[in-house]
């Protein structure tokens, strides 16, 4: 038996850094010294990201459904489908892009934070605000707009605008499987969740300006 003493000397001696990183983020309402447009911003692309990550999380539920479905027809009944695979990978694909920008409003992408989560606020927030404006709007700009091409092809089946609304019309499906789905739905999700993470990143770099003014997170 472990006594009172002996978990509380464990408690004690635990590190939870990534735990406070992570529900510094659960309050949407920021603090009353941050500029009203700031906090107005920031209140707005969060709560709306809530929302989004809410109705995201919805596809874990035919996700499930799917895989469950094909673990006993297969191995029970010896009947494994066609469309079961391609449907929880895409489901899987639209979970992940969708919901990573609710994942980044929460602060809970992986980081190696083994240096970070040591520093001061304000360090923190310099590194933060130097790699948003250096590598992530840059780099899911050029996603977003990479991506929304990769989307719009797979619905037009060709990238010539004038030709798609002239009615030449030719819906791409996928070639791996027999199933052959229709691939628009998932690489819409691609364009779709780059949007997300750019609107969710204007949130992140007013935060971190915030903390590196006041010497605190909001």
């Amino acid at each position: 038996m472990v006594d009172k003493k002996s978990k509380e000397n464990v408690s004690e001696n635990l590190d939870i850094t990534d735990e406070l990183i992570a529900e510094r983020r659960t309050s949407t309402k920021m603090p009353k010294d941050m500029d009203p447009w700031m906090a107005k911003t920031i209140e707005f692309i969060d709560r709306n990201m809530l929302v989004t990550g809410k109705i995201v999380c919805w596809i874990t539920v035919p996700l499930i459904f799917a895989m469950v479905y094909e673990v006993i027809g297969r191995h029970f009944f010896n009947r494994p489908t066609l469309w079961s695979f391609d449907v929880s990978r895409m489901l899987a694909g639209a979970l992940f892009m969708l919901g990573a920008a609710y994942t980044l409003s929460k602060g809970i992408h992986i980081r190696a934070d083994f240096l970070y989560r040591n520093w001061k606020v304000r360090n923190q927030a310099k590194v933060d605000l130097f790699l948003y404006l250096l590598f992530f709007f840059p780099g899911f700009l050029v996603f977003f707009w990479v991506s929304f091409d990769y989307a719009y092809t797979s619905i037009c089946g060709r990238s010539d605008l004038m030709e798609c609304l002239g009615g030449k019309v030719r819906i791409q499906r996928a070639m791996d499987t027999t199933w052959m789905p229709v691939m628009w739905p998932l690489k819409s999700c691609m364009p779709i969740g780059a949007f997300l993470l750019l609107v969710q990143g204007i949130s992140e770099v007013l935060k971190s300006y915030y903390a590196f003014v006041k010497g605190r997170w909001p």
